[in-house]
């Protein structure tokens, strides 16, 4: 009784079958990893995964190459393998200056090392798509089996879209200059990526980047904290996903070999080092390509020593854009879905067994 005491909830607001507002108290998952509890509810017996293949191919493409004229050709064809066939890649010599992603992980752990009752203070919890501010997201039932996470959601872009909402913390103060810092400089390495993975499949440079608006396209950020966990055999630090993004730009620190991807009926761990960048491809991206390029279905783990910290962009068209494949013939495998009714989508039916929200812009 004493440890129940001492821990924490979110109040989790969600709607139920028959269309009612229901809340649930989900307790936090910090306090758990202190104690070294693992409640029934968070218990979800994942398959293992596999390391990865000593024969794969997963070397970090060089930006630096992919801005001269000598080196963007090899690089290219570089990328379109990896890319094509993980469906996320990591990055080097990006321009990201190391300290603007030291500054991120000091507010972050600053942040999560903050008293509970001071971290609900900092920040507010909004119950919509987004799921914005501090708390827990994509929860739809009370029968639903518990992540081992504890996470942070803020909107960056467009500008000022909720500068009415507390979705920002307050403690530390520099907590929004440094995230927003880093969304600045992230949004010209995704920028210069959708015109290469464009480029990478034998497409126009803007058959993607054509879609975005520097004004009106939307950066959510997303800050997910798996603490150590007692039996990260029996759970999940996130469920199986894919990202409803064109393309999400990711750094983690603490510890690695957190990330897993499905690919050949196997759970694989992705070598992605900790300080380094990661880009996944998300659901809009194999839209616009028309499946040339195929969003990962991946998962994240907890651990049992050590917390792991990752910090999500995703990158997207405004809500009203209308995407549509690349080629435009009768032969496609993807139709025209505007971004909103996709995003409407995605989170009503979050989360799903397999790799099934991307059906809603496929032809039959």
């Amino acid at each position: 009784m004493e440890n129940i005491e001492r821990i924490h909830h979110h109040d989790t607001k969600f709607i139920d079958q028959n269309g009612h507002l229901q809340t649930i108290k989900i307790p936090v998952v910090q306090d758990l990893a202190r104690l070294k509890i693992l409640p029934g509810e968070f218990i979800q017996n994942p398959v293992a995964a596999n390391p990865f293949p000593s024969h794969a191919f997963f070397d970090a493409i060089d930006m630096a190459k992919l801005r001269t004229r000598s080196g963007r050709i090899k690089e290219l064809r570089k990328l379109a393998s990896i890319c094509g066939e993980w469906g996320m890649f990591t990055i080097r010599n990006h321009g990201l200056d190391p300290r603007v992603l030291e500054e991120v992980e000091q507010v972050v752990r600053n942040f999560f090392e903050l008293p509970f009752e001071d971290k609900k203070s900092s920040v507010g919890t909004y119950t919509d798509a987004d799921n914005m501010g501090y708390g827990r997201n994509f929860f739809k039932s009370q029968h639903q089996p518990l992540d081992w996470i504890d996470r942070l959601a803020m909107k960056a872009a467009p500008v000022g879209s909720t500068d009415a909402l507390r979705v920002w913390p307050n403690n530390p103060p520099n907590f929004r200059p440094a995230l927003e810092n880093y969304v600045r400089i992230g949004r010209q390495v995704l920028d210069e990526l959708l015109e290469a993975l464009a480029e990478a499949i034998s497409c126009d440079t803007h058959s993607f980047s054509r879609y975005f608006d520097p004004n009106t396209s939307e950066i959510n950020v997303r800050v997910n904290y798996y603490p150590s966990c007692p039996r990260p055999d029996v759970t999940m630090g996130l469920v199986p996903h894919t990202d409803a993004s064109a393309l999400t730009l990711l750094t983690q620190f603490g510890s690695q070999n957190g990330l897993q991807v499905f690919k050949d009926s196997q759970w694989i761990t992705v070598p992605w080092p900790c300080h380094s960048l990661l880009v996944n491809v998300g659901d809009l991206i194999e839209i616009m390509s028309d499946g040339m390029l195929h969003s990962s279905w991946q998962r994240a783990v907890a651990q049992p020593d050590t917390g792991r910290f990752s910090v999500a962009l995703f990158y997207r068209p405004p809500r009203g854009v209308e995407i549509e494949p690349v080629s435009g013939g009768e032969s496609n495998k993807y139709k025209k879905v505007v971004v909103g009714d996709y995003l409407d989508h995605f989170y009503k039916l979050s989360p799903t067994p397999t790799k099934q929200a991307i059906m809603f812009a496929k032809f039959n």
